[in-house]
């Protein structure tokens, strides 16, 4: 009889691994969820998604292609390129469909473009998005936070760039690209022509790239205002990407386009992010992208979707910010997408002795536990700590169900239908309670938008 062989005994798993976090607004989704579940209070003002159902006319053309199953160019499709180019160039920027590349969703495009850069550090907007520090950093590079001028959310101040760019130099490093997003998140404002131009001047003396993130450009409240896209003025070194997500609604099905400059360096650009992406997604679903080619060459009916998208977007952020506004907090009136950004600093001292409030982070912690109104600090889009602002993501006022979210757009005041209406006076209640001045329990078992 053989003798029985004894396996080893298993030694514990301890890789080294990268100490990051799921992004601040996706974990944000994941609380309500679970707050849901356990059946308590949810005021979900966190994420920013754009809380509209997907027009019939985009699922028409997506389920027309259902049956494409097989890979495609990694720069995408010809006709979608070709839809992209077209979109771009009805918005003053001239575009070469070969210079366009189509990825699963424009973060992917942004992750894929940083990675393409050899060296450098990448200067970011504060506040931003998110995902700007984070991706820059899982290329190696040192995220460089930039204020942004007074009022102007989106674009790093160009004196303090200039600034920033001189002290790395010092320190033997370089910035070698800065990334900008018109119209704004987190503060839904939209930077002024001049400052761009400024922007532009700083890259060019300093051979930056631009990446420009517009991926909230047909959400400006004033369709009659003009996005000062850096493509415009720094054309030879600025990438531009937008995506499905915002103005149609369409986040879950991952597919942006990035329209990279003409010439010597957007063509050396596009064989490196090719490379990237190749490795990385190979090419972006076939249905999705036909769906896609279908949306950017903008039919009537998408156009009037989008049309009365803003409006609703407008009404309900504006109606957000009057509510802060009202109850004593610093809030700029939003200019785009749907996004409010209050300023609790008036009531620091209140907040420091009735509730032990010091951070943003603290603030947001103290309203989640106590009233189940979710929103993201400023200190998650790279403010200071002891900042008190956060944002607050507006769409998810539009109500809890599609035939409840179209009764929204297409009404004259969205904010007086009664779902909205209620939420928003559980947000001056909230803020009422908040800033009372003293540790009170009354509104913590109150009724809450569940």
């Amino acid at each position: 009889m053989s003798a029985q062989h004894t396996p080893a005994p298993s030694r514990p798993l301890h890789p080294p691994l990268r100490d990051l976090p799921v992004s601040p607004t996706l974990a944000a989704d994941d609380t309500i969820a679970r707050r849901r579940r356990e059946g308590l209070p949810v005021l979900p003002l966190g994420f920013g998604e754009a809380g509209i159902p997907i027009h019939p006319a985009l699922v028409r053309e997506l389920a027309s292609a259902a049956d494409r199953g097989a890979y495609g160019p990694v720069a995408g499709s010809a006709p979608l390129r070709a839809a992209a180019a077209g979109y771009w160039s009805r918005r003053g920027l001239p575009t070469d469909p070969g210079l366009v590349v189509c990825g699963p969703g424009s973060k992917a495009l942004l992750f894929g473009l940083l990675m393409s850069l050899t060296d450098g550090d990448v200067a970011i907007p504060a506040p931003s998005w998110v995902s700007y520090a984070a991706q820059a950093a899982l290329t190696g590079a040192k995220p460089v936070f930039i204020a942004t001028p007074p009022g102007e959310g989106g674009v790093p101040s160009p004196a303090l760039l200039a600034d920033a760019i001189v002290r790395a130099r010092s320190q033997g490093r370089s910035i070698r690209a800065v990334v900008v997003t018109l119209p704004d998140n987190p503060t839904g404002t939209l930077a002024s022509e001049a400052t761009v131009r400024k922007l532009c001047t700083v890259a060019r003396e300093h051979d930056l790239l631009i990446i420009s993130d517009e991926i909230y450009r047909d959400l400006v409240h004033d369709p009659a205002r003009k996005v000062p896209s850096p493509a415009s003025y720094a054309p030879e070194r600025t990438v531009v990407t937008t995506a499905l997500s915002k103005h149609l609604a369409a986040g879950g099905w991952r597919l942006g386009v990035a329209r990279l400059p003409d010439g010597p360096f957007g063509h050396a650009l596009r064989a490196s992010l090719l490379g990237v992406a190749s490795e990385m997604w190979s090419s972006a679903p076939a249905p999705i992208q036909h769906a896609a080619a279908y949306a950017f060459s903008e039919p009537p009916e998408l156009v009037t979707h989008v049309d009365r998208s803003r409006r609703l977007h407008a009404a309900i952020a504006r109606a957000v910010a009057d509510r802060f506004r009202q109850a004593g907090a610093r809030v700029r009136s939003p200019e785009a997408a749907f996004y409010v950004y209050p300023d609790l600093a008036p009531y620091r001292e209140t907040l420091r002795k009735a509730h032990g409030i010091r951070t943003a982070a603290e603030l947001c912690g103290h309203l989640l536990e106590r009233y189940g109104m979710c929103v993201l600090p400023g200190s998650a889009f790279g403010e200071p700590a002891e900042a008190l602002r956060f944002r607050v993501a507006t769409t998810r006022l539009y109500g809890e169900t599609d035939e409840q979210r179209l009764t929204a757009l297409a009404a004259l005041d969205p904010a007086a239908l009664p779902w909205a209406a209620e939420s928003l006076d559980r947000i001056s209640e909230i803020l009422t309670d908040l800033t009372a001045g003293e540790a009170k329990s009354g509104l913590h078992h109150a009724a809450a938008i569940a």
